[in-house]
């Protein structure tokens, strides 16, 4: 996990410091940053609202896209309007504001100061997957092997260990989730890293499982695997 801290930008503040940033009118300039905590409905508005006023925001979001609860839906009380249609335009605006900076995978998790000149650390979890490379093909989702309950359809059905929370996600890349040590790698002396091998092997992938365990330096994992099956 990743953590930095994130202050209130002061490259324009004036002789009174702080106070510039409460009374913007006073200098005919708006300066410093803003942290928005939650990327749904009400934190991409709030984010745009901002940026279009001048501000730096850092919007902060826990999953590895924006868009919170209201893109789980289909229909939004009581108009009955599209919930995607909604917020669509929300997330391509927050995408691509020059003065949004995207914090997904993220969390606060200590806060200090007062109104107006706060100090605040994020953790970050990696993505595994460099967003400024990854184009939303979905190649790396179609060769994963590993399926897992999906949460955010409410765990109605599975998807992959390789993943794009849902298919209009911003930001438009994948991630890979990944939980502890593998029970496979952590059993073996060796520590080899047999976890692809057996949940292509599960797969019925006989052949991409054999392919797999070519390389030279899982020799080990080999000879353990043929003698006591892929099952273990």
């Amino acid at each position: 996990m990743a953590i930095f801290e994130a202050e209130p930008n002061r490259s324009q503040a004036g002789p009174m410091g702080n106070s510039d940033r409460r009374t913007p009118a006073a200098n005919h300039s708006v300066v410093g940053a803003v942290m928005v905590v939650g990327g749904g409905i009400a934190g991409m508005q709030a984010s745009l609202d901002l940026a279009d006023a001048g501000y730096k925001v850092y919007l902060v979001e826990q999953q590895s896209a924006i868009g919170g609860h209201m893109a789980q839906l289909d229909k939004t009380f009581p108009t009955n309007d599209c919930a995607m249609c909604t917020i669509s335009p929300r997330l391509v605006e927050v995408g691509r504001h020059p003065d949004i900076e995207l914090l997904t995978d993220s969390e606060v998790i200590a806060l200090e100061g007062e109104a107006g000149d706060f100090r605040a650390q994020i953790r970050t979890r990696a993505r595994y997957i460099d967003l400024e490379k990854c184009n939303g093909c979905g190649a790396c989702a179609e060769a994963c092997p590993v399926p897992v309950s999906n949460d955010f359809n409410l765990q109605l059905d599975k998807r992959r260990a390789a993943f794009k929370l849902y298919p209009q996600a911003t930001p438009n890349a994948y991630a890979i989730e990944k939980r502890g040590v593998a029970p496979c790698r952590d059993a073996c002396p060796a520590g080899q890293r047999a976890q692809g091998y057996i949940a292509l092997i599960r797969e019925g992938r006989l052949e991409a499982g054999l392919v797999a365990a070519e390389d030279p330096d899982d020799a080990c994992l080999r000879g353990r695997l043929a003698l006591r099956g892929p099952h273990h």
